[in-house]
């Protein structure tokens, strides 16, 4: 194609509100618009194309260049209002191309028409004659408003085209419209020099291209686009991949609830113990024998504690079986020497043994016997290992009068019961010395 400059006239009146050419009339002139432009500067990159609006009195929105994004960004600021004025706008267009870079480029006007006219057939043959005799070509979409316009506009063609020329052409596209651009690909307007139209149908929304790019036009945006669509379908891949994995791995309510009921239980336990230890340690301002309650509550539940971890490690290992704990005492019934006195024998069984040499093992299962029923009279007898033993209670003061008369008490009884029991044992040998005299006699 030959050297041209192009000015695109626009209507942009209040008609182009209506929705008869989707989306709207305005719209449609923009994707219009934007296939003409890119139809013109691709034919010959020395082409050049402008814009003008021709409500009211008709305005340049961007004078003839040949970058395709600058009249579009102008094109989308136009905003439809007032009444189309046809003939105004045709005569600065004809001005605009008297100001072109070059004589060499042909003059070309293409005007959309979608409002009706509202002037009489002597201004239009004036303004054709004028545009014949500057030999300018006019190409008119007529659109919307059809019936009423179609003979005003005729009769401005034929006026162009006078009798020997062809060049100027009028398209009419009715409503309703899906793609106003796809109309115009086979129209006079984006025809060749030939008089063909098949190098316009790569701009169709619909071209062979794929994405309706061409990548030797293109390539930059063929490949963004390519790409992009490529991760897409992975992301896509990735996300049917992950939903038909988690379908076979959810779980029933009902074994979630039956897994979760020993945890709880499990929760439950471990928390008792710090439970007492929080209402012991908010006790501070209670009484003694309230403390003492704790202190011995503290200890059965340790001594139960110790003694269910025997019997489960006794069942495991095939051993006899080991006595269940004997019940708590009422403690109400007790008095306060009998409490210290109880938690006293709880502390001594929850004391961790010594440690013993390996030959101890070797020793008859009589000495064990022997050695683990061995009294504890002269331990317990000990003052000073009693008091050391009250002092690891919580909330147990070993100083209070209440205290040191339970430990005298008991210390006490242990002496007497120690010394009973020597008594009875030198009874017991001075009786076997006399039946053994006797039997040597």
């Amino acid at each position: 194609m030959g050297l041209e400059s192009t000015i695109i006239c626009v209507d942009n009146s209040e008609y182009m509100r209506n929705g008869d050419y989707l989306p709207t009339r305005l719209q449609a002139q923009q994707d219009a618009v934007n296939t003409i432009c890119r139809f013109k500067l691709r034919s010959n990159p020395e082409n050049n194309v402008g814009l003008i609006t021709l409500s009211n009195n008709a305005e340049i929105v961007t004078t003839l260049t040949s970058d395709v994004g600058k009249i579009l960004t102008s094109l989308h600021h136009v905003q439809p209002g007032g009444l189309m004025n046809l003939l105004t706008g045709l005569r600065i267009a004809h001005l605009a191309l008297k100001h072109r870079s070059s004589r060499a480029h042909r003059m070309h006007v293409v005007a959309f028409v979608g409002s009706p006219l509202s002037v009489d057939d002597k201004e239009v043959v004036r303004a054709g004659k004028k545009l014949k005799k500057e030999s300018v070509v006019l190409n008119i979409i007529n659109f919307g408003e059809t019936d009423v316009n179609t003979k005003l506009l005729e009769l401005l063609v034929s006026t162009v085209n006078g009798k020997d020329s062809t060049s100027s052409h009028l398209v009419t596209v009715p409503a309703p419209c899906a793609h106003l651009a796809d109309a115009l690909l086979t129209s006079p307007v984006m025809a060749s020099e030939d008089g063909g139209t098949g190098a316009a149908s790569q701009f169709a929304s619909g071209s062979a291209f794929e994405f309706g790019v061409d990548p030797n036009e293109d390539p930059e945006l063929a490949l963004a686009l390519r790409v992009s669509m490529e991760e897409q379908r992975q992301r896509q891949l990735e996300e049917d991949r992950r939903t038909a994995g988690d379908a076979p791995a959810a779980a029933p309510p009902a074994a979630v609830a039956a897994a979760a009921a020993p945890a709880a239980v499990t929760t439950a336990a471990a928390a008792a113990p710090a439970a007492v230890d929080d209402t012991a340690a908010r006790s501070g301002g209670t009484s003694e024998e309230e403390m003492l309650q704790q202190a011995l509550k503290m200890s059965l539940e340790a001594g139960s504690a110790a003694a269910a971890a025997a019997a489960a490690a006794a069942a495991a290992s095939a051993a006899p079986p080991v006595a269940p704990p004997a019940l708590a005492p009422d403690f109400a019934t007790m008095s306060e020497e009998e409490q210290i006195a109880y938690a006293m024998q709880i502390s001594m069984q929850d004391c961790e043994p010594m440690e013993v040499d390996t030959k101890a093992a070797e020793k008859p299962a009589a000495a064990e016997v022997s050695g683990d029923t061995e009294d504890l009279s002269s331990v317990m007898a000990d003052a000073a290992f009693l008091e050391g033993v009250l002092n690891t209670l919580p909330g147990v003061t070993p100083n209070s009068d209440v205290v040191k008369q339970a430990i005298d008490s008991y210390t006490g009884a242990a002496g007497a019961s120690s010394d009973s029991k020597d008594k009875e044992d030198e009874k017991k040998k001075k009786k076997k010395q006399d039946e053994s005299g006797k039997g040597s006699s």
